[in-house]
């Protein structure tokens, strides 16, 4: 956004923004189009702002508390086959986010929700946003009791105000944070297990034997495995996170295309290979430390996992429990100023749509933050399994027809805008086609979840989520002929092409991407005036709208 003088432009401005929002560092084009002048990083840069997110001990816990519940194979086999789903719906979300340098609360609009519709996938991130930011609080937490002796709750507070001010200045830190620990971070993650195995010959061993409190003790049973991985699968909106990210890649060329698709691919879906990995050793180093003399119900907390880690290293003494907290911090601080920076951007996308108004990201984080840490003092680490098993049919559902929007219904069906519109003034408020998938998909598997079509069904229920989501994408959208995608004619005018446009609301300077025309206010308006805007009722989307001013093609646009 530029600072241009309001008074230059062809009238008085009409909205006024406080200071957290005309500022871009603080503001980070959280409801807009990043522009290509603030997209400034190198693809190098971005990638590993992007990898550091997943800098998270979740990965571990999680796979600690599969291993015990579920023993090792079921453990193993979720694992994998929910990293492998997570790959492939990762893939196009990534690249059209990267594409078209939208979040994926802007793509989701786009890609068959609607403009309101997609105030629920709004929850539904947001709500993935301050679990996991509560589950990383709690790791963090543990860690400060056991080396510093700090009562739990006390340790929640403190976790969760660090966090804040390190959020507040966007992508502007974060690059620079998550690129400048990611070295020491990677060293500290692979020298516990690469140590374990070249200590301990028995190792793999255990592992693989490990029952934990399985049924089916460590060998194979389909419901468990099921169950497993519909936790695992809990995952997979993730890739908004990465999308987050994404949305700051420099524009692709000839010259920089596979060091581009390197990046997006890496950044994007690549982030489960990492993820899933880190599950593994979670389930491996609950064995470890449970041979180690921790008691089974504590296995899946990662300052244990670590403490007996680093003791094959250090010795069992002063210097391992050190190193493991230092670790665990450093995680926790890399992961949860994504979760907190991803949650601001949700909410406030969120509530620009239903209140009109947009106070600031910044105030958003305090209300992200604030819901994790009740989270976190109503002990949610205690019944992290039904959290994770319950919330992963419903993101599974979204993430589904999501994709099946961008893989079938845009380039096969071509029933789906082939760009990604996501400004209000193009939109129906609601699209059955993603909206409608998504809520039939999640209503089957959430009464499968509970019991409802019997014990596969339950167990299988997130399977159920994404089969329902993807098959029903494309249906609907056949039997609406694609009709809820785009609410009036664009209205693009051949010969007038400008790079930056001043909006007739603000004032201030936006590049094309981010203007429309509007009949209401009888010029070009940037999409943040337009949905903040309760007076214009959508008048530019009846029948008997004016023409609205505009500036190319959709080409011009969007490539």
């Amino acid at each position: 956004m530029s600072t241009t003088n309001p008074a230059t432009s062809s009238g008085p401005p009409r909205r006024k923004f406080n200071k957290l929002v005309s500022n871009p560092v603080f503001e980070d084009y959280s409801l807009r189009y990043a522009p290509k002048s603030f997209r400034t990083w190198s693809q190098y840069a971005v990638f590993s702002a992007a990898l550091g997110g997943i800098a998270y001990l979740a990965d571990q816990a999680i796979g600690g508390s599969l291993a015990v519940q579920y023993g090792f194979t079921n453990a193993f086999w979720g694992i994998i086959a929910a990293a492998t789903i997570i790959f492939l719906t990762g893939i196009p979300i990534a690249y059209y986010c990267a594409k078209y340098n939208v979040d994926v609360d802007l793509l989701t609009r786009g890609a068959g929700f609607g403009y309101l519709g997609s105030t629920i996938t709004s929850v539904i991130y947001a709500s993935f946003t301050f679990i996991f930011f509560a589950l990383e609080g709690s790791i963090m937490a543990q860690a400060f009791n056991l080396y510093f002796g700090i009562p739990l709750p006390i340790g929640y507070a403190i976790g969760s105000l660090m966090i804040i001010p390190l959020v507040a200045f966007g992508m502007t830190l974060l690059s620079k944070l998550q690129v400048w620990t990611q070295p020491i971070w990677l060293t500290l993650l692979f020298a516990p297990p690469i140590a374990v195995l070249a200590i301990d010959p028995h190792a793999i061993s255990n592992w693989t034997s490990f029952a934990g409190s399985s049924p089916s003790g460590s060998g194979f049973n389909p419901l468990l495995f099921g169950s497993a991985a519909g936790i695992a699968l809990s995952l997979i909106a993730q890739i908004g996170e990465q999308a987050d990210y994404l949305r700051f890649m420099p524009d692709k060329t000839k010259k920089s295309s596979f060091g581009w698709w390197l990046a997006v691919l890496g950044a994007g879906p690549g982030w489960v290979i990492l993820g899933a990995a880190k599950q593994l050793m979670g389930s491996f180093f609950a064995s470890v430390a449970v041979a180690h003399g921790t008691p089974l119900a504590k296995a899946n907390e990662p300052i244990q996992m670590y403490h007996a880690g680093f003791t094959y290293i250090l010795g069992a003494g002063f210097a391992a429990i050190s190193v493991a907290t230092f670790f665990v911090i450093l995680s926790q601080i890399k992961i949860n100023v994504t979760n907190a920076y991803s949650g601001s951007l949700s909410w406030s996308n969120f509530f620009s749509r239903l209140l009109h108004a947009h106070p600031g990201r910044v105030v958003y984080i305090f209300f992200n933050v604030g819901i994790s840490l009740t989270l976190m003092e109503l002990n949610m680490f205690s019944f992290l399994g039904h959290i994770l098993g319950f919330y992963s049919n419903v993101a599974v559902a979204w993430i589904g027809a999501v994709t099946a929007d961008l893989v079938i219904n845009k380039p096969i069906l071509k029933l789906s805008p082939s760009y990604v519109e996501f400004k209000r003034a193009h939109l129906f408020n609601f699209n059955p086609v993603g909206f409608g998938s998504m809520m039939i998909a999640s209503t089957i598997s959430v009464l499968a979840f509970f019991g409802a079509f019997g014990e596969y069904a339950q167990a299988y229920s997130a399977f159920i989520a994404l089969g329902v989501a993807f098959i029903l994408s494309p249906v609907i959208a056949i039997v609406t002929k694609g009709k809820y995608y785009i609410a009036r004619d664009a209205n693009y005018h051949a010969g007038v092409h400008h790079d930056t446009m001043n909006c007739v609301a603000c004032g201030f300077e936006y590049e094309k991407q981010d203007m429309t025309g509007c009949p209401f206010h009888k010029g070009n308006i940037c999409s943040l005036c337009c949905s903040l805007d309760s007076a214009c009722h959508d008048e530019c989307k009846k029948p008997h709208a004016e023409p609205a001013l505009s500036y190319g093609t959709p080409a011009d646009l969007n490539h």
